[in-house]
């Protein structure tokens, strides 16, 4: 039997309302005059059953807001009405408790909770802007541009004519014409970007081919030529929200690569020389999106085959979508990235379409919080023979990390882009490019610090170009196994050599060659004032030496008794280091770098002497340092674990008999998670006079990030290593070695070296926020998903919907420490297998298919591979927690508005529920139920009635449910505004499915006509349970990785909330009909809020 009852019959509660009496003004109730229908079970409830649900909150001190009333409870002795039982007037009293308790109000423990995490969030942001802050070395790059627009263009060409367009780069004074000339290379902008955003690298391609490679007989010899410098007018898509906006600009792009090559073959539009092939490929370069773009080019069905084999990309995210509130953008990157690896695991070069494409990417490090460097990683798409990852800070000269927008204008890296550019261009061949493996060279040599164990010696590959003739009996030669020390040169004011012997193959220890020189290392006989020789004995007759040699170096005087030696120079296998002195503050002072070269004895084969010759014609400030030094010895593991590491940290000495170079591999220091503190001692040089001071390098191999610390006391020391939710590498490797320290030192100085290194806390929670930002998306749902499942079992239980904060208090007692505990031990369980699949079994052997590995093992979660990082789901969990009391107390603040404001939103819901996409009616919706929630709270205020704050409280919590969810729906909402804005009328495709928003419309109509959701029976509140549990658990697990889905869920619900309510009403379809439209035949407006 059901009942209706008003909110007089709750207003009164002991007196007897007279039901018989006919209520002639029924048809004329609305919303506003304070009468809300509601329905509810009319069984009664077993007292213990009521006492056990309401007795946290008989409990619970109401501590935050003095506008709590509670009444007095009767006492014993007090007279009972007629016909009122004792377990009645308890339960009666209980409920009213509960009932008149104030929305703002919070017990002790939440407000504690809450205050505790916001005061800990701050200490996070603030550690993220002051702590482990790398400093800013790059200088803005001045153009004067022009840009040429193809009207032509049109339509004919592409389907996006009417929303992009297509621009020539010319720079004024050098090159005003609209023809093209040379190998054309198209910029992608990237999210939001602009096509201007090319002019800096354009500019530099074209001030370097003018003033260098014009006069460079050699380099044009080469192959090298001018560049026709392309760029893309997106409108300033926002691409990184948009997964079918990322496939058009693909499309696009390709339409717009087969124009610009038909270009070359029309004379009107082309002064090439016709002596050359014209170009069948282009040279893509793109910034953030705009690399992702490139990739996806090859992927959809107009590519034309070999149209694009050099891809070179700037803060592009390769690894994974920078958010995932989009299911087009997820799918998109799982089905290019899918792409890339089948390509690359094929066993054959003939059955990889991609074999003859070169991918590098360049990230900006910690500098950059737009996009996480960490996404820029190619590990997992591309082999190391097709392509790799670089940071800024690794460039030689650059030495420094760069933002986001500052990697489009900075001068120390748009200069290494273009001359590797020119380097890897070949005008002889149709693709205008050198071979793979020449252009791998070449990029290699440009962007990396030629330090890898990887580097390629040109030595090896270089012939004797010097002769040396010696005097047999001159004293220059140094004895084997001594360092050589130079302090100053030019003494002599006339050429001079120190030879070095090279130990023999075989030798005891892993010799290796170093040499460091604050002088640079140049060839030609007008080179530096130091040249370093490798030579072998020659015996050649006298006279024969000129037509062999390019140059000749003869310091025996014309004396009798001469030694000749075959000599390759090694100045092309200089490696840049930053200065190191006293006075220096950061690796990109514009000081002259130091000349290091570093030989394996493998290397040096074929070689037997090392002559370091000092050109210099007078006294010199100048230094070199030379020797052979025992792996041993320059090598230190430190093998110390990742718990010890963080607890009690590491230290270690470098002994006063050291090498020049000392390198500390760590292998513990592996996570992009953890930043840390190193201090150096004091270089004590005693007599001798300091030559320079410690200079550091730190290092990971994979990816090649390398960052330097000149005049070492203190370092922040951060990585970007295994980070969160990254897939594993494309193909199985050794062991990490984790992070490297390479010192250089004055080994002159003979005095010791203390080193530490420990955990900074501060600068680690830092480290937090450019990577688990994305979890505000989908925790703060867990959260209110737990709040409303309280809710609801409490008012199916005892007929009171109780405050959001309320069951906030009892959420933190209960479900909440319950549920992050299991998520924690779910999160160790993750870990730790993730760490055994990396080294255990799964990985033996070398030719392991791809298809074996799981690119998605670290998606669930918060995506740790390490079992330390367990505390992160307790930690987002009460954080994410804090951020839904603050949501609810702003909504509050805008419910206690003038209702007025909002009273006609609901009049055009419908109509706008009909636009697509879905996520604009979506956001109408939340408007309305902010309506909804406005009105209520003014007549809970006007009428104090349960029933009236039964229907305000439920209301609010779901209009808190619907604010947690919109975020998920805005990126696509501005996608659509910015479409309308430059008048692209297309509508989108995956985002026409009213379901998708249905339920959402027919429970915020359902409200605004002022019915309560009736009390479920046991087995419908089971259901209610499951689901907002499972909503919770989803957010947790997947809500990251997967947000789009998200929204669906919560649809779901609310579509069970639609049924409950007609359950309990006996609503028909002719009812939902005439709830939802907005006329009425007899002139009356249906009731709204």
């Amino acid at each position: 039997m059901r009942r209706k009852l008003s909110s007089g019959d709750e207003d009164n509660e002991g007196s007897t309302a007279n039901h018989s009496q006919p209520n002639h003004n029924e048809k004329k109730k609305t919303f506003s005059t304070a009468k809300y229908d509601l329905t509810r079970h009319s069984d009664t409830l077993d007292r213990r059953k009521v006492e056990k649900a309401l007795a946290p909150a008989q409990l619970t001190p109401d501590t935050c807001s003095p506008s709590t009333k509670s009444l007095p409870s009767p006492k014993k002795s007090e007279v009972l009405p007629a016909g009122q039982t004792e377990d009645k007037m308890l339960d009666a009293r209980a409920r009213r408790n509960l009932r008149i308790r104030s929305p703002w109000s919070c017990s002790l423990l939440t407000l504690t909770a809450t205050l505790s995490a916001l005061l800990f969030m701050l200490y996070i942001l603030h550690s993220f802007a002051t702590r482990q802050l790398d400093s800013k070395g790059c200088d803005m790059y001045y153009t004067r541009s022009m840009f040429y627009h193809f009207a032509d263009f049109d339509t004919e060409h592409t389907r996006f004519a009417s929303k992009y367009s297509l621009h020539l780069y010319r720079e004024i004074g050098f090159d005003e014409d609209s023809k093209v000339k040379g190998v054309p290379v198209l910029f992608i902008p990237g999210n939001a970007g602009s096509y201007k955003q090319a002019r800096s690298l354009a500019s530099e391609t074209v001030q370097h081919y003018y003033n260098n490679v014009q006069q460079n007989k050699e380099a044009l010899s080469a192959g090298a030529t001018s560049i026709d410098f392309f760029s893309v007018d997106f409108n300033e898509d926002f691409t990184a929200f948009h997964g079918q906006t990322l496939l058009d600009q693909a499309e696009y792009l390709n339409d717009a690569v087969s124009y610009i090559l038909s270009l070359y073959h029309d004379p009107r539009r082309s002064q090439r020389d016709p002596g050359l092939p014209d170009p069948s490929s282009v040279i893509l370069i793109g910034h953030s999106m705009g690399g992702v773009a490139a990739r996806t080019m090859l992927t959809v069905p107009n590519y034309q085959s070999n149209s694009v084999n050099t891809i070179i990309t700037i803060s592009a995210p390769h690894a994974r979508s920078p958010v995932s509130v989009d299911s087009d953008l997820v799918r998109t990157y799982q089905r290019i990235n899918d792409y890339w690896r089948e390509a690359y695991s094929q066993k054959w070069a003939s059955d990889n379409h991609l074999w003859h494409v070169t991918l590098i990417s360049i990230a900006g490090g910690s500098l950059d919080t737009t996009v996480p460097s960490d996404y820029a990683s190619l590990a997992s798409l591309v082999p190391s023979t097709h392509g790799f990852t670089v940071f800024t800070s690794s460039i030689p000269g650059m030495w420094s990390g760069a933002d986001h927008i500052q990697t489009t204008w900075c001068v120390q890296l748009v200069r290494p882009i273009a001359r590797s550019i020119f380097e890897a261009l070949d005008v002889h061949r149709p693709s205008q490019t050198k071979t793979r493996a020449e252009r791998m060279r070449v990029f290699k040599k440009w962007y990396l610090t030629g330090i890898e164990d990887t580097a390629e010696k040109t030595l090896l590959h270089k012939e004797p170009t010097t002769l040396l003739t010696l005097e047999d009996q001159s004293n220059s030669i140094n004895p084997a196994g001594k360092r050589l020390v130079l302090r100053t040169l030019g003494k002599n004011d006339k050429p001079n050599a120190h030879v070095l012997p090279i130990p023999p193959q075989g030798t005891p220890g892993q010799k290796k060659f170093t040499f460091l020189s604050n002088l640079p290392l140049e060839e030609g006989a007008d080179g530096g004032h130091i040249d370093v020789l490798f030579c072998s004995v020659l015996p050649l007759q006298p006279g024969h030496s000129a037509t062999l040699f390019s140059m000749n170096i003869d310091l025996s005087e014309g004396r009798a008794g001469s030694t000749r030696l075959a000599c390759k120079n090694a100045a092309s296998d200089r490696i840049v280091l930053p200065a190191s002195y006293r006075t220096s503050v950061h690796p990109f002072d514009k000081t002259q770098p130091f000349s290091y070269l570093q030989y394996e004895l493998e290397d040096l084969g074929e070689h037997q002497f090392v002559a370091i010759v000092d050109k210099a014609s007078g006294t010199t400030h100048a230094w070199a340092i030379a020797e052979f030094s025992d792996a041993n010895e320059s090598t230190v593991s430190i093998k110390t674990g990742l718990r010890t590491l963080v607890a009690f940290g590491s230290r270690f000495k470098l002994p006063a008999e050291r090498p020049l170079m000392t390198r500390f591999e760590i292998p513990a220091m592996h996570s992009s998670l953890l930043a840390f503190k190193l201090r150096m001692g004091n270089q004590v040089c005693g007599d001798n006079v300091e030559l320079f001071t410690s200079l550091l390098r730190q290092y990971l191999s994979e990816p090649h990030e390398s960052r330097y610390v000149v005049n070492v006391k203190e370092a922040n020391i951060s990585l970007h290593g295994i980070a969160p939710f990254m897939p594993p590498p494309l193909r199985s490797q050794a062991a990490n070695n984790g992070l490297s320290l390479q010192f250089w030192t004055d080994p002159t100085c003979g005095s010791s070296i203390d080193i530490s290194v420990v955990v900074d806390i501060s600068g680690s929670m830092g480290k937090l926020v450019i990577r688990y930002r994305t979890v505000f998306a989908a925790f703060p749902l867990l959260i209110v998903a737990l709040v409303l499942r309280k809710q609801f079992k409490l008012y199916d239980q005892s007929g009171v919907f109780v405050t959001f904060m309320e069951s906030m208090d009892f959420c933190f007692r209960t479900s909440m420490p319950l549920l992050f505990l299991a998520l924690t031990v779910l999160g160790i369980s993750l870990a730790t297998s993730s760490t055994a699949q990396s080294t255990g079994w799964s990985n033996w052997g070398t030719n392991a298919t791809e298809s074996a590995i799981d690119y998605t093992k670290n998606d669930l979660l918060l995506g740790s591979q390490d079992p330390i990082f367990w505390f992160l789901v307790p930690m987002f969990g009460l954080l994410s927690a804090s951020f839904c009391v603050m949501i609810n107390y702003a909504a509050l603040a805008v419910e206690t508005l003038d209702a007025g404001l909002c009273g006609d939103l609901t009049k055009t819901a419908d109509y706008y529920c009909q636009l697509i996409p879905y996520q604009f009616a979506y956001l109408v919706a939340c408007i309305v139920q902010l309506a909804t929630c406005m009105r209520a709270f003014r007549l809970g205020q006007e009428n104090r009635s349960a029933a009236n704050h039964n229907f305000y409280n439920y209301t609010h919590s779901i209009f808190i449910l619907m604010l947690c969810v919109l975020p998920i729906n805005i990126p696509v909402l501005v996608v659509w505004i910015h479409n309308l804005a430059v008048h692209w009328l297309t509508p989108f495709s995956s985002h026409h499915n009213v379901l998708s928003i249905m339920p959402f419309i027919l429970l915020v109509e359902t409200l605004t006509s002022g019915q309560m959701i009736p009390r479920a029976s046991i087995r419908l509140g089971y259901v209610t349970n499951i689901l907002f549990f499972s909503l919770a658990v989803y957010a947790a697990l997947y809500g990251i990785t997967f947000a789009y889905l998200l929204h669906h869920i919560v649809n779901g619900v609310a579509a069970w909330l639609v049924a409950l309510h007609f359950s309990g009403s006996g609503l028909s379809l002719s009812g939902l009909a005439r709830i939802l439209d907005s006329d009425d035949n007899d002139g009356d407006v249906k009731k709204r809020p």
